[in-house]
């Protein structure tokens, strides 16, 4: 495996080289679960997603056996109540004795979700082994990337070879920068904004080199970076600036370039 490149549909096309391999100890059990908890941006509140069928993509779960999958919403306050953890022990089919244990992962679940700024914990495969313990076989963790600042600890662990070197240079200089696959450079101010003019970019034709948001923020110096990293570049041709003017100001104005 090491040397070798590893090719998912979570990778891009050529892989990504395989520099570490991770062993761990062989578990028996009997049962395998899917359980997450994750940000349910359409009414604005955390959410547990729960399945009996671990192990699998949660997607298809969900096609192939809808009744097996529960969405619970919850408040972020109150955190892990009492229906909650009999709704998901109910879709896992456990018996009541092994309800305390299961109440014990969720909230535990809650505090990491809460303290570290997550978007995502997803455990897939959850197990219950013979003797009823619950254990985590594999695990998916995302961390909202606003909260940097707040968990450089955490952030400092990020694996950063697989990224492009300009998304990485990007970020140093508070930028974000996504590379895309056309010809036509944009310096933009504010992720919406920026979301909207690789859209008009596509809508009339052309193809956007990059998603590049300088944030509202932005100063001299950030500009500079921003036209300095789009223009390492060779395919870019042109470059559309659009600087919304308003973030500190009454008035406002937007101006394309």
């Amino acid at each position: 495996m090491l040397g070798h490149r590893l090719v998912t549909k979570q990778t891009k096309a050529d892989g990504l080289l395989v520099e570490r391999v991770y062993v761990s100890e062989k578990v028996a059990y009997k049962d395998e679960y899917y359980l997450a908890m994750t940000i349910d941006r359409e009414n604005c509140c955390p959410a547990i997603i729960a399945s009996r069928h671990g192990g699998m993509d949660i997607e298809a779960v969900s096609e192939d056996d809808p009744e097996s999958v529960i969405k619970l919403r919850f408040d972020y306050s109150a955190g892990i109540s009492d229906s909650t953890v009999e709704s998901v022990a109910s879709i896992f089919q456990i018996s009541p004795t092994e309800v305390p244990d299961l109440r014990a992962l969720l909230e535990k679940l809650f505090v990491l979700f809460k303290k570290k700024d997550a978007t995502l914990l997803e455990i897939n495969p959850l197990v219950r082994t013979h003797e009823g313990k619950f254990l985590c076989l594999d695990a998916k963790f995302s961390f909202d990337n606003a909260a940097a600042l707040r968990q450089k600890e955490l952030f400092a662990l990020e694996e950063k070879s697989d990224r492009d070197p300009s998304e990485v240079e990007a970020e140093k200089s508070g930028l974000v920068y996504v590379r895309l696959d056309g010809n036509i450079g944009n310096v933009v101010n504010g992720a919406g904004l920026a979301m909207a003019t690789n859209d008009a970019i596509s809508f009339y034709g052309g193809k956007s080199a990059n998603f590049l948001d300088a944030g509202g923020q932005a100063t001299k110096e950030t500009m500079v970076d921003a036209f300095r990293i789009i223009l390492k570049d060779d395919r870019v041709k042109v470059i559309l600036v659009n600087i919304y003017g308003g973030m500190q100001t009454q008035s406002s104005s937007c101006c394309t370039y």
